[in-house]
């Protein structure tokens, strides 16, 4: 009796596990599928490498934030060869000025996928390995992609500049547009290319023929001779070809930043498709660009109106306007100390500094001066005049 009734209790005990277990497989059995959505493509600058000949490359390629693989949309794409100071072999250094640091300040200026690829120490962008090798990440990421063959442009700058002109030398038909930065094809390491000055210009002219070509240069360039791409210019001037070339008065060899954040280059290049059955028109353009606006004279009480303590929406001061003389500065919260000049009696521009600041001052309806508005190529900041009561 005693057996039976350890025998009943262990199978009621039983009964009640496996209960529960066989109801939670009967609920889950008649629940919905769990439904896993596609990833969204990863966007941004990405690590890339391609393998020739058994040495490996790093690189980056760049896709921007609306990018989609799934959509099959064909998107246009630049190569962009970067500077000699950005060589090396971990496949970032590119990423940190020129075209890199553009995409960065104003991704919505560009809407194509970006291909940089890095030379390694000790070589150049001419060398021929180094050119198959930027080919070929061209072409990966082409295939990979899905990139528009209609739309594929080639950029440079300085060292970059050098390697862009070989490759639009050597492929003349895969481009749409080529922007070269302080380049030119007399290369700082092979001076005695210069002895083919007289003829040297005319054959890249010829190879490119109306392929067009947008050229910027500083003007006082003291590394890469601003000649360079005057003579180019001048070479496809004359073989009808279709060339810009923009001089920036002031600038030394560093013109790629103004360059790059010039907001007609991206929609100059997307006008531009490679079609066998038209080509561009025969079109040269050559530009002096100042670095600053020509100033203009104010009178001491114009300038004695802008001057004083400027604040933050908190209330703490941010800026100092003072005169001195005919000359007007600003002093910061830091106490640096800046020379500003006018542009016009309310907007004011930094003789000594970046081309693109400006200070501009807000008057309300009475013509009083109620605030002052920085501005640079990225944001602005506000600050009002702060206004004293007498105690009298």
């Amino acid at each position: 009796m005693l057996r039976f009734l350890r025998f009943l209790i262990a199978g009621v005990l039983c009964a009640a596990t496996v209960a529960p277990s066989q109801s939670l497989r009967g609920a889950t059995r008649h629940a919905p599928p769990e439904t896993n959505p596609k990833p969204r493509q990863e966007t941004g600058f990405l690590n890339r490498v391609i393998t020739l000949q058994g040495v490996a490359y790093h690189f980056q390629v760049y896709l921007p934030e609306s990018f989609r693989r799934d959509k099959h949309k064909p998107w246009p794409v630049i190569l962009y060869l970067h500077g000699r100071g950005e060589r090396g072999s971990e496949g970032m250094w590119q990423t940190q000025n020129g075209l890199s640091q553009a995409v960065r300040d104003h991704p919505e200026r560009w809407p194509f996928v970006i291909v940089m690829p890095q030379c390694p120490l000790p070589s150049f962008w001419t060398d021929p390995e180094m050119l198959t090798m930027a080919m070929a990440a061209l072409d990966q990421e082409t295939d990979e992609f899905r990139l528009d063959p209609q739309r594929t442009y080639l950029t440079g700058l300085s060292m970059g500049g050098y390697g862009a002109w070989e490759l639009g030398r050597h492929y003349p038909q895969r481009w749409a547009a080529v922007a070269v930065m302080a380049g030119g094809v007399f290369w700082s390491y092979a001076p005695e290319r210069w002895q083919e000055a007289s003829t040297l210009p005319a054959e890249y002219a010829h190879a490119l023929g109306r392929t067009p070509v947008w050229l910027f240069h500083g003007g006082s360039d003291n590394i890469v001779n601003p000649r360079q791409s005057e003579l180019l210019f001048e070479a496809f001037k004359a073989s009808g070809g279709h060339v810009r070339l923009w001089i920036y008065q002031g600038l030394k060899h560093d013109c790629w930043t103004r360059a790059y954040n010039e907001p007609e280059l991206p929609r100059w290049l997307l006008a531009h498709r490679t079609d066998p059955h038209s080509e561009p028109t025969v079109f040269a353009e050559r530009l002096l660009i100042p670095l600053h606006p020509p100033a203009i004279k104010l009178t001491a009480a114009q300038l004695d109106a802008l001057c004083g303590e400027y604040h933050a929406a908190d209330g703490r001061s941010q800026i100092t306007f003072f005169r001195q003389g005919e000359l007007f500065f600003a002093k910061n919260l830091y106490g640096e100390v800046s020379e500003l000049a006018a542009e016009s009696p309310t907007v004011f521009f930094y003789p000594n500094g970046a081309s693109l600041d400006r200070m501009t001052f807000e008057r309300n309806a009475a013509g009083r001066v109620i605030a002052a508005v920085f501005r640079d190529d990225r944001h602005e900041e506000r600050w009002e005049k702060r206004t004293f009561v007498s105690s009298r």
